[in-house]
């Protein structure tokens, strides 16, 4: 029997305590010495093509490029296309349509986030003894404290609760842009040209005091989303010019990291995974293209490339929602190997709490799927093969292995991802078949999840 997102919310509660109580009863899955540190870094709104590694060819990022030579990089890895989308989806494994709330993006004056009853990457790490710590924009809730980083499995949190254009001139509200620590607001104005280095220092400083103890850092840092800013010492040293001073800032930052792993002694044992929220925001409104206050201000080339994709963030086209993926983990992950397979953002929750020994919940539809054996070189197919493309609450895309069934545009579109990256020649036409077959299926996940296709 399928089981309606409202009749889920309806006995989740209960589910989600009982759960949690099992859990934590349950006896770690491995020794400490065993189950790896997790570290994500996920950028805001960085395009397919904002790294070196990548093929820029004037940002210079060799932090992560070493990651990327050391480790995995993905050319087909799949995110939400919007900021609180993408953040929901990452840390609980499933399509943020099915808890509603968080499937576009939170404002500051909105009283949505995150239910309590979702069961958070971080939440579930804790439960088998990890120390857990975000570090930067949350974006998935602010106005209750349930909705808090510290209330979704997180021990700390410093950062801000969403995103840095939202305040006047660019988004009308009263409520000021706060820095916070845990649950209380320790800055106001915030000065966004520190961001990046404070981030920074906080999540070094974390993975020091962790001793012997595994832990799993969240840093979902506040840039390149606009306005652009970043310190003095990165000003002027890209060729790409603010942008690329940006991105070279959170390349500076990557190695900060990278090295207190080292330091610290535990970057044998620490899987690292660095991505981005959704593609760049080549599309901005106007509204946003205007001086803010602080010396903060926004022109139409403070935003990165989505490579050889179509369109941007906030649409469903391949722009939109395919990102630069690396993972790194020594002696667990090849190194210098590029997987082509389709993967997406969803599989990371899976795949994290299978390497940490935790449980996957069961009491729920979780999207997700163990990425595990294709990271190690066990398999050579990706588990998803499939996947659902949503524009908040609309039901837009479907991949299925190559091809793709985009009916954004208010007709049907195919294409083939492999032989046409860029979304340029639709093949509809040429195969009806596959067009009606897999409206159906569309149509079948919308009921699901309660959504709807376009019009």
């Amino acid at each position: 029997m399928k089981t309606t997102r409202r009749q889920f919310m309806a006995g989740s509660a209960a589910a989600t305590a009982g759960m949690l109580l099992s859990q934590e009863a349950t006896p770690d899955a491995a020794s400490n010495g065993q189950r790896p540190n997790i570290v994500i870094l996920f950028a805001d709104d960085a395009g397919y093509g904002d790294l070196s590694c990548y093929g820029h060819p004037t940002i210079h990022t060799p932090n992560i490029d070493r990651m990327a030579h050391e480790g995995t990089r993905f050319t087909s890895f799949c995110v939400l296309p919007a900021c609180t989308a993408s953040r929901a989806a990452l840390l609980t494994g499933r399509y943020p349509v099915r808890p509603g709330g968080v499937e576009g993006v939170i404002g500051p004056d909105s009283d949505q986030g995150l239910p309590a009853y979702e069961i958070t990457m971080a939440t579930a790490l804790r439960n088998v003894g990890y120390r857990t710590m975000c570090v930067g924009k949350w974006h998935l809730g602010h106005a209750r404290d349930e909705y808090l980083p510290t209330s979704h499995g997180f021990d700390e949190y410093f950062g801000l609760l969403y995103s840095n254009d939202m305040i006047p001139p660019w988004v009308q509200t009263e409520r000021p842009l706060e820095l916070y620590r845990d649950t209380e607001p320790i800055e106001h104005p915030v000065d966004q040209t520190t961001l990046t280095v404070r981030y920074t220092a906080e999540a070094v400083r974390f993975i020091h005091h962790n001793g012997d103890e595994p832990f799993f850092l969240y840093l979902p840092y506040t840039m390149p989303h606009l306005p652009l800013a970043t310190a003095d010492r990165f000003r002027g040293q890209s060729r790409a010019g603010l942008y690329g001073d940006v991105i070279e800032a959170l390349d500076w930052s990557a190695g900060e990291i990278m090295k207190a792993l080292r330091e610290a002694g535990v970057a044998d044992n620490t899987l690292v995974i660095w991505l981005s929220d959704n593609g760049p925001w080549i599309n901005m409104p106007d509204r946003m293209v205007q001086p803010g206050p602080h010396g903060l201000n926004n022109e139409r080339w403070h935003a990165g490339s989505p490579g050889p994709f179509r369109d941007a963030k906030g649409t469903t086209y391949e722009g939109g929602v395919r990102v630069p993926a690396i993972v790194w983990q020594p002696d667990v992950v090849p190194a210098n190997r590029i997987i082509q397979e389709p993967a997406n953002s969803m599989d990371l929750f899976t795949t994290v709490l299978r390497a940490a020994g935790a449980e996957v919940p069961d009491d729920r539809p979780i999207d997700g799927n163990d990425l595990g054996p294709l990271l190690r070189g066990e398999e050579d197919e990706s588990p998803s093969q499939q996947y659902y493309y949503f524009r908040g609450p609309e039901l837009q895309a479907l991949r299925r292995g190559p091809w793709k069934l985009q009916l954004a545009s208010g007709q049907p579109e195919l294409f083939h991802l492999e032989r046409d990256i860029g979304e340029r020649f639709n093949v509809a036409d040429d195969h009806p078949d596959i067009v009606a077959e897999w409206r159906v299926s569309m149509e079948s996940f919308a009921e699901e999840t309660e959504t709807a296709l376009p019009a």
